[in-house]
Order: C-alpha cells, then sequence, then structure tokens
C-alpha cells in the first residue's frame, strides 16, 4: 500500500505530518518533530508508529480508547518521553506496546487503567534507567493489570538487582529478556509462577554464580527450554560447584560449552563445562572467610561496649571501691596476723604447753 501524507485531517483522514494507509490499518508519524500525540488519529489504525520525535509526556487521554477501539500495536520508541501518565495507555485491544529508547522518569502503575489490560508484548529497552520507574514498572506488574503478558523485554537498562516479586503476577509470560544489564545475583528474584515461561536470556550482565535456590527454580519451570548465560563474569571458586553440576546435566542452557570463568586469575578462560572439584580446592566453605571476619567484628564492637561500661561504673563507684578495698586489706591483715600467731604456738613446745595449760 501506498503510504499517503495528508496536510490536514478529515473523518478517517491522515493527521499532519503523518502518514497512513487505511488498507494497512497503519499511521506512521516518524521524525516529525511532533511534541504531542495527534489528537486526529484515524479510528481505522491498529499499527501506529511514533517514534523519533521530541515528544515528552503522555497525559491521561493521550489514545482515546472510544476513537482508536481497534489499535492493537504502540510503537513510542525513540522519542523523549519522561512521563507516562495513569490512563494514558487505556486501550481496550492494544496488544503490542515499545517504549524504548526512552529517557523514562514517570510510569504510573495505573498508565493502562484500573482494569486489566490485554498487553501481550511490552518492550522496554533502555528506557528504565531511573529507579523509581523500576519500583513503578514492579508494582504494576506485581498488580496484577498485565496478566497477559507473553513477551517482557527489559534489556540495555543498566539494572544491578531486580525488585523481590516482580514477575510473580505474569501467569503467562513466555518470554522473558534482561539481557545486556548490570545483573549481580538474582537470590531475590522469584521465578515461581511462570509456568508457561519459555525463553530467558541473561547475556551480558555481571552475574558470578546461580546458586541453588536459583537453580532449583529453573528445574521446576516445564516450559523453560532456552536459558543464555553468555558473556558473564562467572567467579570460578567453591560457589560454582552447584552450577556446574547443574550445566552438565541440564538441557535449558544455550551454548553452555562457551560458558568460560572471569577469574580467579588461574581459571581465567576455563570453561565451565571443564570444571572439576580437584580444580576448586572446596575443603573450606567458600564464604566462611568473609562470615568470620564478620564474626570477628562484631564480637570485637561487643567486648568494647562492655569494656567501656566496666570502666565506667569502675570511675562512678571509684570512692566506695577504694573504701571497699580497705575493708578487704584490713580482714586479710587481720587473718592472717591469726594464722600467724597460731603458727608461731604451734611450732614452738613451750608455748604449745602453755598454751594447753591455759585452755585448762
Amino acid at each position: 500500500p501506498v503510504l499517503l501524507g495528508c496536510g490536514s485531517a478529515q473523518p478517517g483522514g491522515c493527521p499532519a505530518l503523518c502518514e497512513c494507509s487505511e488498507p494497512a490499518k497503519t499511521v506512521k508519524c516518524v521524525n516529525r518533530n511532533l511534541t504531542a500525540v495527534p489528537p486526529d488519529l484515524p479510528p481505522y489504525v491498529r499499527s501506529l508508529f511514533i517514534t523519533g520525535n521530541p515528544l515528552t509526556d503522555l497525559p491521561a487521554g493521550a489514545f482515546p480508547a472510544q476513537r482508536l477501539p481497534d489499535l492493537a500495536s504502540l510503537n513510542l520508541s525513540g522519542n523523549h518521553l519522561r512521563t507516562v501518565e495513569a490512563g494514558s495507555l487505556a486501550l481496550p485491544a492494544l496488544r503490542q506496546l515499545d517504549l524504548s529508547g526512552n529517557a523514562l522518569a514517570s510510569f504510573s502503575p495505573q498508565a493502562f487503567g484500573e482494569g486489566g489490560s490485554p498487553l501481550e508484548e511490552l518492550a522496554l529497552r533502555g528506557a528504565l534507567r531511573d529507579h523509581g520507574v523500576l519500583l513503578s514498572l514492579a508494582a504494576l506488574l506485581q498488580s496484577g493489570a498485565l496478566r497477559n503478558l507473553s513477551r517482557l523485554e527489559l534489556a540495555d537498562n543498566g539494572l544491578l538487582l531486580l525488585p523481590a516479586g516482580m514477575f510473580t503476577a505474569l501467569p503467562s509470560l513466555r518470554q522473558l529478556d534482561l539481557s545486556n544489564n548490570s545483573l549481580v545475583g538474582l537470590r531475590n528474584v522469584s521465578f515461581q509462577g511462570l509456568g508457561q515461561l519459555q525463553s530467558l536470556n541473561l547475556s551480558d550482565n555481571s552475574l558470578g554464580v546461580l546458586w541453588n535456590s536459583t537453580l532449583a527454580q529453573f528445574r521446576s519451570l516445564p516450559a523453560l527450554r532456552h536459558i543464555i548465560l553468555g558473556h558473564n563474569t562467572w567467579v570460578c571458586d567453591c560457589a560454582i560447584e552447584d552450577l556446574v553440576a547443574w550445566l552438565k546435566e541440564s538441557d535449558q542452557v544455550e551454548g553452555k560449552e562457551a560458558l568460560t570463568c572471569a577469574s580467579p586469575d588461574k581459571m581465567l578462560g576455563k570453561a565451565l563445562l571443564k570444571i572439576n572439584g580437584s580444580d576448586l580446592n572446596c575443603s573450606v566453605p567458600t564464604d566462611l572467610p568473609s562470615q568470620l571476619q564478620t564474626s570477628y567484628v562484631f564480637l570485637g564492637i561487643v567486648l568494647a561496649l562492655i569494656g567501656a561500661i566496666f570502666l565506667l561504673v569502675l570511675y562512678l563507684n571509684r570512692k566506695g571501691i577504694k573504701k571497699w578495698m580497705h575493708n578487704i586489706r584490713d580482714a586479710c591483715r587481720d587473718h592472717m596476723e591469726g594464722y600467724h600467731y597460731r603458727y608461731e604456738i604451734n611450732a614452738d613446745p613451750r608455748l604449745t604447753n602453755l598454751s594447753s595449760n591455759s585452755d585448762v
């Protein structure tokens, strides 16, 4: 179909600065310097592209549901979006949404309206650099408003950690992309309830190890057959034993033969699948030194506090303690003099007889 640009919008026509194709049900407003969503979008549109514009805000009602009942695919990538307000994406037919490449600072958990949304695919590549937005997204996902979501893309966001329970209300999720972030661990991430999950991309992160709790979750997901773990900073010490054992027995990991150690230096470049127990020297638990160090520091602090309190008590009662010490000294001296007197009597026979006669 030929895309025709129209200078003005007529009923069922095309907004200025946009290109429309009624047969394809498509409208494109690409690199048109738009600062707001065109208010006169044709009601027939099913696929809408508003990309590469200095668009900063999505206010409530930016896409009127009554006027756009069939809008199913919405691409808002590569704009300057900062704010997504409540009700701005409350579209009854919306299935695909792309907000990638925006510097989001505020994302309302009610952006899709009060009820549930039919949304199936959500792309947020490079749009979640602000930690507050990540927490808002987590609240949105946990609310159950996107229970139909089957594909979620969170790549290129520099994420270090994910909010606990972020994915627990996504029973239809099939594809989860967390690649090219800075994730250092998944211990607080729950994949429970993702019974439909088929693909999990964790490549290009900073993962040093996957703990048994996470591996157990992977084993429990019946549909999960594609896990991508390439280009992570695997630390090949004793903590990695469980991961290595899982890799050797699992058929879920793509390209597992290429996974290699990033540290320590003696293990650099060694394939994880070729690691054995003798390489790791695991006679002492890996985390024991750090635990001991923490215990010693805590013990030192406690002893220092006890010592300070003891010295303070001594100082406050110094006069009484001095008097008590004098009394103890006098009592000990009297006692010792008594012992000394008895010793002298027992040592001299004459004094012993004298003492006996005196007693009689």
